[in-house]
């Protein structure tokens, strides 16, 4: 959920993620943090050999959001277990690639952190 004066701040895994929910309090959109772990692939035995969980669930509009600041090339694994999210549980998430991080810091002045070593 967003962040609200009665509550502790949020740890983010990257500072890009910060941004975004930054920029989600701004315009009113609530949302939640890594809310949802979906399984892909168990062995036999029922064990997870395999696993995604989106950044962000919008729960107002029913949206998932993945952020990712990798260079192009490192995001195919990814993209290939986002593919796998859709056709195994019908979860489509809106992907924000690098690219779309530098569109908003450049067309609105945003202060969006895009080190890859973070």
């Amino acid at each position: 959920m967003a962040a609200t004066p009665n509550r502790a701040p949020q740890e983010f895994c990257h500072p890009v993620e910060r941004a975004l929910a930054r920029i989600l309090d701004e315009h009113g959109i609530r949302w939640e943090y890594e809310p949802h772990a979906f399984t892909l692939e168990t062995d036999v035995d029922g064990n997870v050999l395999e696993a995604v969980v989106p950044d962000f669930y919008l729960p107002d509009i029913d949206v998932y959001v993945e952020c990712t600041v990798m260079r192009q090339a490192a995001t195919t694994r990814k993209n290939g277990k986002l593919r796998k999210l859709r056709a195994r549980h019908g979860v489509v998430v809106a992907v924000l690639y690098r690219r779309d991080f530098e569109r908003l810091r450049d067309e609105y002045g945003l202060c969006i952190p895009l080190d890859l070593t973070a």
